[in-house]
């Protein structure tokens, strides 16, 4: 067992002892707002953005719920339309008083493996920009557990965006994945 299967392993026996995986519902969208806001890293989104999310990309995305019930951590994905066999993962987030734990991680795995199970996927999409650390971290550790490829390219130069600064999106694709 790698060192990266042995974290994830030990997150996932935390996990099912103190949270809960959850579909998204309309009324998370103002906590999964938040955390995203208070990643300091993801591009914040509108709040009403994160209640049609919750409402229209349900089934492509999941919540961890502690023990009252409360958001704190998510994963949002949809099917991209031109490649059906392929979920994009649009934003991944813990709260900061969870973060370091591998959930981003469990969150992952179970979120690919309910979609592939649902509808077949056998590629997974992500941007992820080349000074977040952490989800390049996470998106390459997803594809070692994986056994699956990963490749990267430019999607988006930053030249496209209209705010000054902002860095390229670099694609990331995994697969073939295999559940």
């Amino acid at each position: 067992m790698t060192a990266a299967q042995a974290d994830l392993a030990g997150a996932r026996s935390e996990f099912n002892q103190s949270f809960a995986i959850d579909t998204p519902r309309v009324e998370d969208g103002a906590a999964i707002w938040r955390i995203a806001r208070d990643s300091e890293v993801l591009d914040l989104n509108s709040s009403y953005s994160y209640l049609l999310w919750c409402r229209d990309f349900g089934a492509t995305s999941l919540v961890a719920r502690d023990e009252a019930g409360a958001p704190t951590a998510f994963v949002t994905g949809y099917i991209r339309p031109e490649r059906p066999e392929a979920l994009v993962v649009w934003q991944v987030a813990v709260d900061a008083s969870r973060r370091g734990r591998g959930l981003a991680g469990v969150l992952l795995d179970e979120l690919t493996a309910r979609v592939a199970k649902e509808r077949g996927i056998t590629a997974l999409e992500t941007t992820v920009t080349p000074d977040n650390t952490a989800s390049d971290r996470l998106f390459t550790a997803y594809a070692a557990r994986h056994g699956a490829a990963l490749e990267r390219e430019v999607l988006f130069d930053g030249g496209l965006f209209p705010e000054r600064g902002h860095q390229p999106e670099v694609l990331y694709r995994i697969g073939p994945l295999s559940f």
